[in-house]
């Protein structure tokens, strides 16, 4: 099925879910702008796939001051821009039952990793994605923790949950718009997201959850087929037990 966009910014494309889905877009004849903070990996990117269909830009997206000008210049540099997938996100193992362990520095870089940053990249975008005549899309990584949180790692399941709630909203307000608003619900996959090197109490974290090919593979099923929501593997169990009846509520209250 082939993807209904053709050039796409990827924020959080050095490794994971996020290199894994840029590369498919590239292979279903998308041109792709990889964004990251680690140069080398973008590089290596650009390389594999050749410059006539990837870009490299490296940026951090926590360093939300900068948000504006990065999304300036690349609206200015590329004016055929219809997607931006944002899927950056960082996991940390907390545990408040032992609030000596517990950093607030991590706390907080955490929280703006999944949360802030992509508000900030949403707002900043907006206006150009606003201006256009031709549908585009803004599709964002969660988590099936969104849904349901574990105990170990609870800033990023709040960080998700909330990442998810403000989605719902913002696809509400932009409902008269041509502006797309994507989800899609990863459930636990064998990235770097859970390598010890991270999360120190994680041994042979690479081998949890789903491989990331057969992730990819049905991730992008959902991204090509149009659907505003797409839950994988046990999030799509998870999501299926009450997500649709407790959205029922959220358009009630919405109007």
């Amino acid at each position: 099925m082939s993807f209904p966009y053709k050039r796409v910014l990827v924020i959080g494309a050095t490794s994971g879910i996020g290199e894994a889905l840029a590369s498919r877009f590239v292979a279903e004849g998308a041109c792709v702008i990889a964004v990251g903070r680690r140069k080398e990996n973008l590089e290596a990117f650009v390389h594999k796939h050749g410059k006539d269909k990837t870009t490299a830009v490296p940026f951090d997206i926590t360093a939300l001051d900068k948000i504006p000008n990065f999304a300036t210049n690349i609206t200015s540099t590329y004016g055929d821009l219809d997607c931006i997938l944002m899927n950056s996100g960082i996991q940390r193992g907390i545990d408040f039952s032992k609030p000596d362990t517990v950093d607030m520095d991590v706390i907080e870089t955490e929280y703006k990793t999944n949360y802030l940053s992509f508000l900030a990249l949403t707002k900043a975008f907006l206006p150009f994605l606003q201006s256009k005549q031709q549908e585009s899309a803004l599709m964002f990584t969660t988590s099936g923790l969104a849904l349901v949180p574990i105990t170990r790692c609870p800033n990023y399941c709040a960080s998700k949950a909330a990442l998810h709630h403000w989605i719902l909203v913002l696809r509400k307000q932009l409902g008269d718009s041509k502006i797309k608003v994507v989800e899609l619900f990863p459930p636990a996959v064998q990235t770097e997201l859970h390598d010890e090197k991270h999360q120190p109490d994680i041994k042979n974290g690479r081998q949890i959850g789903m491989p990331l090919d057969q992730f990819t593979n049905e991730a992008y099923a959902g991204l090509a087929s149009g659907k505003e929501e797409i839950p994988v593997g046990d999030a799509a169990s998870w999501y299926d037990a009450f997500e649709p009846q407790r959205q029922q509520l959220f358009n009630k209250m919405a109007g």
